[in-house]
C-alpha cells in the first residue's frame, strides 16, 4: 500500500455523478484512495456475504472467513471486498445490512491470475448507528445497475452470486455453516413421471452381504425416512469446491440403510430430498459406515437396520444418477414402507429416559431470540451453531414443552417460528435435569415444521397429531395471546441448587474462570454469541435500576470506527470496556455553576438515592495510572490518590446534577470496604449490563414481522421490511446491578440481576421455586422474588419492595461467593452480562 501522501487524492471539477461512480473513476488514477469526511457520502449496505478465506503464500493465515459487501448510493450498486482488518465489525454486527456506512479509504485490487477481474476493497469506514438515509429513497434495489470498472463489464463474479475471491465458488450462511445460502441451492421438487424399469433393482439387504465381493451396481428403489442437517467440512487447502455432506436414512421392503449425498450434489438435491420422497438410484457406490456419526432412533419403524455399509452418491467417479420419483408414480406393489413417527405428549415426557428420541407437536407460546454458541472440538475453521429456546403446549399438561431448537438447515422455517403457530419437531432428544423440568434438544436428524409447511408431510395422519388439532379447535386466540412472549434473555436449565465441584470442570455448564479470563471472553465475544461462566469473588455494591440501556439500533448518532484501517499500525482488537472518563468530562462541561457546587455525601454503608449513570462513572474513578497498568510507585501512589479524590468529587458533582434532571432513580448499597477496594483495584469492567433487547415482548399479530426481525439474527440481504417501524421500548419492571470484585481484588465486574417476579415470565417455567425470605442473598441465590405474582390473581402487592431487599444486603459483606454469569453479545458495543445464580462458598464447597 502507498503512503498517505500518495494515497490521498483531491476532488476537482466533479460532475453530478453518484458517489460510487465517482469513487471508481478516481481509483483508476490512484492505487489507494483516502476520502475526507465531507466527501465520503453515505452508502447503504444491502448485502453482506461470507465465505472461507483464501490462504496467502508467505503471509500469516488470515481470518478463517472473508466477507463481500454490496453497497448502494441510490444510483448504483457495487460489490466490494471487506479488508480483513474490518472483519471484527462484522463479528460484532456493527457492519450490517440495512445500515449506512461512509467509505473513507479504499483500493482497487486486480486479480493477477485472471484477465478482466478486479474489485474495490474497503479498507476504512465510518459506521452510522441510526436508520439508513439512503434506502428509503430506493423503490427497488434489484433494479439498480451494478457498478463495474471500464473494461471489466464481462466479469460474472461482480454480477452474480459468487465470491470476489475467485477460488471460492459459493457463499456460506452469514452466521452458521449449516444453512444453505445463495442461488446455487436448488429448491422445489422436480420429479420424474417416466416409466421406471424396476425389474432389475436390488434390495438393501443384498448390498450388505455383497459389499466385500465383486458386485454390479444394480438400481435401488428406496424411500427417505429420515433426513439430517447439512455438514460443511471446508478447510484451508482442501481442493473441493463444494465441501458438503448430508445423511439420509432410506428404506425398502428389506430394511433401512444410510445414504450419503456428497459435495456439489448437495446444492442440487438437498432441498429436493425430503422425508417420504422415493428415489431411483443408479451409479452409486458403497463404503464402510462411518462409526462416529450420530444416528436417528428408528426402533419404532420395526425394520431391520443395515449398519455395516452406507450408500454414497457422488458427483463423479462415478457420477451418480438420482431420479426423484413423482408421488403419483409410486406403485403399491413396490412394497416401500410407510414413514413412521414416535410422537410424545407433554404428559408423557417425565416418563421418558435421558436421550430418548421422540417427535412432538405443540402450539408455540414463547420464542426466544436466536443465539449462537461456538462449536467445541472443531479442528478446522471456527464454527457457530445457531439455536433458540421455544415453549409449546399440547393440552395434555399445564406445563409446556421446553425446546432447545438448533438450526436444522431449514432457515426459512427456523426464522419464522413465532407464537400461535403449530410446531412439529422430529427426533428431539430428552434431557432429564436434576431439580428442573426435563427439556428437549435437537439432534443432527431433527427437522422442524410450522404452520404453512405441514401440507403433504407424512405425519399429518398420525393419531396424536389429529388429537392435537382437535384440541386446538377448543382454544380462544385472545386468551392464548395473553400468555405469549417473544425474545429477551432466556437460558435453561437453571444452575443447580447446590454448588458442586464439577462446576470447576472446563466441560461443565458454567466453567469456573478467573476475572481476567472473563475480561478476555467479553472482548472476544461475537454477535449473539452466548456463554455461561462462573467467577469467584465478593459482592461489593448493589444498585436498583429502573432504566435498561438502549441498544445501538435505537440511537441515531453516526460514529467513525477508530483504528479501522488496513495499516498494520492501526489494527487493534476493539476494546469493549472503554474508559468513560471522556463521557464524564463532557457531562461535567455541561454543569451549571449552581450544579457544580452541589455535593453528595458518601457513607461507607448506606442506602441512598443515586442516578443510573453512577455505574459508568464509577469505572472512571480508578486512578489513571492504575487504569494504564503502570507500576504503583510511591510517587505514583500519591498522584493516584489525588486524582482519585479529584475524580471522586467530580463524579459526585455530575451525579448530583443528573439527579436534578432525571425522573428515574435507583437505590444502592455498598460494602464498607468498597471505597478503598476500588482505589486499589486495577480495572472495573462495567460495559455489560441489561438492555432493551434483554426483555421479552408480548406477541401480537400486528407486530409479527417486526418481532420476528427483532428476535432473529441480522439478515444477509436487506429487504424493504427491514425499514419497518422499530419495536417499542418495554417498560422495565426494575433490576439490580451487582458489582462483583474478583477473589484477588484486582478486577471488578458489573452484572445485571433481573429476578423472575411473575409466573407469566418465560424464565419462570421450570425454575425451582423453594420459598425464601427475600433477602438480597436469597434472591440472588434463587433467581426469583417470593412469592411469584400471577397476572390472573393481580397479586402484585405481595412482592417485596426493592428498599426492603436492599436493607438486607449487608449480609453480603466480605462473603466469598461464586457467581454464574450469562454473557450475550447483542450487537455493536452492547454486551449483556447477567448474574443467574450466586453460591456462597463454604468449606463444604471447597472439599
Amino acid at each position: 500500500m502507498e503512503d498517505s501522501s500518495s494515497c490521498s487524492s483531491t476532488v476537482t471539477g466533479l460532475s453530478q455523478v453518484s458517489f460510487l461512480q465517482r469513487t471508481l473513476e478516481r481509483l483508476s488514477s490512484t492505487q489507494c484512495l483516502k476520502l475526507q469526511p465531507e466527501e465520503a457520502a453515505p452508502v447503504a449496505v444491502i448485502a453482506l456475504q461470507r465465505y472461507l478465506s483464501e490462504p496467502t503464500e508467505g503471509q500469516q493465515q488470515p481470518d478463517s472467513y472473508s466477507y463481500d459487501v454490496t453497497v448502494t448510493d441510490g444510483v448504483w450498486r457495487a460489490k466490494c471486498f471487506v479488508h480483513p482488518s474490518l472483519n471484527h465489525l462484522v463479528h460484532t454486527n456493527t457492519l450490517r445490512t440495512g445500515a449506512d456506512i461512509s467509505i473513507t479509504q479504499c483500493t482497487f485490487v486486480y486479480n493477477e491470475r485472471r484477465l478482466g477481474h478486479g474489485y474495490i476493497c474497503i479498507e476504512k469506514l465510518g459506521s452510522g448507528a441510526g436508520r439508513s438515509a439512503v434506502l428509503p429513497r430506493i423503490k427497488d434495489v434489484s433494479s439498480l445497475p451494478i457498478l463495474v470498472k471500464h473494461g471489466m463489464e464481462r466479469s460474472v463474479v461482480l454480477q452474480s452470486d459468487v465470491p470476489l475471491q475467485v477460488s471460492r465458488k459459493h457463499y456460506l450462511s452469514l452466521w452458521n455453516n449449516d444453512d444453505p445460502e445463495g442461488d446455487i441451492w436448488t429448491s422445489g421438487s422436480p420429479t420424474s413421471d417416466t416409466v421406471l424399469d424396476v425389474s432389475k433393482i436390488t434390495l438393501l439387504s443384498s448390498l450388505e452381504s455383497s459389499f466385500r465381493n465383486t458386485w454390479k451396481s444394480l438400481p435401488l428403489l428406496v424411500k427417505i425416512i429420515h433426513k439430517s442437517r447439512l455438514r460443511y467440512y471446508g478447510k484451508f487447502g482442501l481442493k473441493i469446491d463444494y465441501p458438503y455432506q448430508a445423511y439420509f436414512e432410506v428404506a425398502d421392503q428389506s430394511g433401512t440403510m444410510s445414504l450419503v449425498l456428497w459435495n456439489e450434489l448437495c446444492p442440487e438435491f438437498y432441498q429436493r430430498l425430503n422425508v417420504g420422497t422415493v428415489l431411483y438410484l443408479q451409479n452409486y457406490t458403497l463404503k464402510q459406515s462411518y462409526s462416529n456419526r450420530s444416528h436417528p432412533q428408528m426402533d419404532h419403524h420395526r425394520m431391520k437396520t443395515f449398519n455395516s455399509v452406507e450408500i454414497c452418491l457422488n458427483p463423479r467417479n462415478p457420477a451418480s444418477v438420482i431420479t426423484v420419483v413423482s408421488p403419483k408414480s409410486v406403485l403399491p406393489q413396490w412394497g416401500l414402507p410407510e414413514v413412521s413417527y414416535q410422537f410424545t405428549t407433554r404428559s408423557e415426557l417425565e416418563k421418558q429416559s435421558n436421550s430418548f428420541a421422540c417427535d412432538i407437536i405443540g402450539l408455540v407460546t414463547f420464542v426466544g431470540r436466536v443465539e449462537r454458541v461456538k462449536s467445541k472440538g472443531n479442528k478446522g475453521p471456527e464454527k457457530y451453531w445457531t439455536y433458540r429456546w421455544i415453549h409449546a403446549v399440547d393440552g395434555t399438561s399445564d406445563r409446556p414443552f421446553i425446546l432447545e431448537v438448533f438450526s436444522s438447515s431449514q432457515p426459512e422455517i427456523f426464522s419464522r417460528i413465532c407464537p400461535m403457530t403449530y410446531l412439529v419437531c422430529t427426533q428431539m432428544r430428552v434431557c432429564q435435569v436434576e431439580g428442573s423440568l426435563p427439556y428437549l434438544t435437537s439432534s443432527c436428524e431433527t427437522e422442524t415444521f410450522i404452520t404453512g409447511y405441514h401440507k403433504g408431510q407424512p405425519y399429518v395422519s398420525d393419531p396424536k397429531v389429529k388429537s392435537f388439532i382437535q384440541w386446538t379447535k377448543t382454544l380462544k386466540d385472545n386468551l392464548v395471546l395473553q400468555k405469549t412472549a417473544v425474545g429477551g434473555h432466556y437460558c435453561y436449565p437453571s444452575p443447580p441448587q447446590k454448588c458442586t465441584q464439577s462446576m470447576a470442570d472446563a466441560s461443565a455448564q458454567a466453567p469456573l474462570v478467573s476475572v481476567a479470563d472473563l475480561k478476555r471472553e467479553l472482548e472476544t465475544l461475537q454477535y449473539r454469541e452466548h456463554k455461561r461462566l462462573a467467577i469467584q469473588g465478593q459482592i461489593t455494591a448493589v444498585r436498583y435500576m429502573k432504566n435498561p440501556k438502549s441498544t445501538e439500533y435505537e440511537t441515531t448518532e453516526e460514529k467513525e470506527e477508530p483504528g479501522v484501517s488496513a495499516d498494520a499500525c492501526e489494527q487493534a482488537v476493539p476494546d469493549t470496556h472503554k474508559d468513560p472518563s471522556t463521557a464524564k468530562r463532557t457531562l461535567e462541561a455541561s454543569l451549571t455553576p449552581s450544579a457544580k457546587k452541589i455535593s453528595a455525601s458518601r457513607g461507607k454503608r448506606r442506602i441512598q438515592t443515586t442516578d443510573t449513570t453512577q455505574s459508568s462513572l464509577n469505572c472512571s474513578s480508578l486512578p489513571a495510572k492504575r487504569r494504564a497498568g503502570h507500576k504503583n510507585t510511591e510517587a505514583a501512589q500519591e498522584q493516584a490518590e489525588e486524582e482519585s479524590h479529584s475524580e471522586s468529587e467530580e463524579a459526585q458533582d455530575v451525579e448530583s446534577h443528573l439527579q436534578l434532571h432525571r425522573d428515574s432513580d435507583v437505590l444502592s448499597w455498598e460494602s464498607s470496604s468498597w471505597l478503598k477496594q476500588q482505589q486499589e483495584a486495577s480495572e472495573h469492567l462495567c460495559q455489560g449490563g441489561l438492555y432493551q433487547g434483554s426483555f421479552s415482548r408480548r406477541f401480537t399479530f400486528n407486530e409479527k414481522d417486526v418481532l420476528l426481525q427483532w428476535s432473529n439474527l441480522q439478515p444477509t440481504h436487506w429487504a424493504p421490511e427491514q425499514t419497518a417501524d422499530s419495536i417499542s421500548s418495554v417498560v422495565c419492571p426494575g433490576y439490580y446491578q451487582v458489582t462483583i470484585l474478583g477473589i484477588n481484588k484486582q478486577i471488578a465486574v458489573d452484572a445485571a440481576y433481573f429476578p423472575v417476579v411473575s409466573s407469566d415470565m418465560p424464565r419462570a417455567v421450570g425454575l425451582p421455586q423453594n420459598p425464601h425470605g427475600n433477602t438480597m442473598l436469597s434472591c440472588l441465590s434463587s433467581g426469583f422474588l417470593c412469592p411469584l405474582t400471577d397476572s390472573a390473581s393481580h397479586s402484585e402487592s405481595t412482592l417485596p419492595e426493592p428498599e426492603d431487599i436492599l436493607r438486607t444486603a449487608s449480609e453480603l459483606e466480605d462473603m466469598h461467593v461464586m457467581c454464574i454469569l450469562d454473557l450475550c453479545h447483542l450487537g455493536g458495543d452492547n454486551v449483556e452480562v447477567l448474574i443467574s445464580k450466586l453460591y456462597r462458598v463454604t468449606e463444604v464447597c471447597l472439599n
